[in-house]
């Protein structure tokens, strides 16, 4: 599945289908999506011909409507539905936050999917500001969802009513209990049996915006599960060409739905120091959370393993933080060795860190 069909105007309109709740199942993808204001759709004909596409039969606006009358209507629904406010956040968080919560939805995935709205970047606070005829919000950070905001509505609600469906009895005035039952009876289904094979292909110029995307979207989910080490924004369009330029850089693809990527050098002295070439050097190894088949992160290694065995090099070598050894245990498990560490990588960032040296003969 993709999670962000491709809108001009809304820019955080995505799906919150994949999502695995705790009891075995995942939200039904193509059955509710959450969005910033939609704007004036006839102005975009684009736009026009792709939200009929994905078969809508109710659209909430929650400038509008009040959290109870939204929740009952999620409830109702039996045709896909979107939900949205003005920039994408706040109210469509909270409403996000609940609907997920209520279907068994973990915190630090609710909180990955709050802080996706951070991908739009500034492009609601423009729109904003063409549809007040110039004027600059009154917030100007409400494009903005660190992750932080999202784990402390969580907390503060749990501590002041106990539960989720506490509040959403207490405070909205609606029985939590049937209203759990009719949302995952239409919004849940099992997690697939079976998937379709992965396919490869080398990544283009004109697909490091997608590059970006796909690196930023799995620093977020980094960052929603406590995972020190890559950040949002450290990675722009630049950098994937020149390593496109100076090695390759892969992308897989399910039914052409990207679900991972890879980078692959031939050299890396910044890590490895001066070394004969036998080897070639895996970064950026990222999966698209929650929507990629299970393995696709060790496809993608064996993909790249692959390619550096095909060049006649009889080792693939790799870093991580020193700092994530929940990382270095994933390489461990797919055959990989630490044969050192070098404690002042230079990355480009001007601040040297420690990294974790691991190697496999092919």
């Amino acid at each position: 599945m993709d999670r962000h069909p491709a809108f001009d105007s809304p820019h955080t309109f995505r799906d919150l289908g994949g999502y695995r709740t705790t009891d075995g199942l995942r939200v039904r993808p193509g059955r509710l999506y959450r969005a910033d204001s939609p704007g004036d759709p006839t102005k975009h004909t684009a736009d026009r011909d792709r939200f009929p596409s994905l078969s809508v039969g109710t659209a909430i606006d929650l400038r509008t409507e009040k959290p109870a009358t939204a929740l009952g209507l999620i409830a109702r629904a039996r045709s896909p539905l979107a939900f949205h406010c003005a920039s994408g956040n706040d109210r469509t968080d909270r409403l996000a936050a609940l609907v997920l919560a209520l279907l068994g939805v973990p915190d630090d995935t609710i909180v990955f999917d709050c802080t996706l709205t951070e991908l739009a970047g500034r492009a609601p606070l423009s729109d904003g500001r063409i549809r007040n005829e110039g004027r600059s919000p009154a917030r100007p950070a409400a494009a903005r969802a660190p992750e932080s905001v999202m784990r402390l509505f969580l907390a503060s609600l749990r501590s002041r009513y106990g539960s989720v469906e506490s509040y959403v009895t207490t405070a909205l005035g609606v029985d939590a209990a049937p209203l759990s039952v009719a949302l995952r009876a239409h919004l849940l289904e099992p997690v697939p049996a079976t998937w379709p094979p992965l396919t490869f292909r080398r990544a283009t110029p004109a697909e490091a915006p997608l590059l970006v995307r796909l690196r930023d979207t799995a620093a977020l989910w980094q960052l929603a599960h406590g995972i020190d080490q890559w950040k949002p924004g450290e990675k722009d369009e630049t950098h994937f060409r020149d390593r496109m330029e100076s090695g390759e850089v892969w992308l897989s693809h399910t039914d052409a739905v990207p679900t991972g990527a890879y980078e692959l050098w031939w050299s890396d002295p910044a890590a490895w120091g001066p070394r004969p070439p036998d080897a070639g050097y895996v970064h950026r190894l990222m999966t698209t959370p929650y929507t990629a088949p299970p393995a696709t992160g060790r496809a993608l290694l064996a993909h790249a393993e692959s390619r550096i065995a095909a060049a006649g090099r009889p080792y693939a070598r790799l870093d991580c933080l020193s700092s994530n050894p929940r990382l270095r245990a994933y390489y461990e498990a797919a055959g990989y060795t630490v044969v050192g560490e070098q404690r002042e990588k230079d990355g480009g960032s001007g601040s040297p860190y420690a990294v974790t040296l691991l190697e496999k003969r092919l």
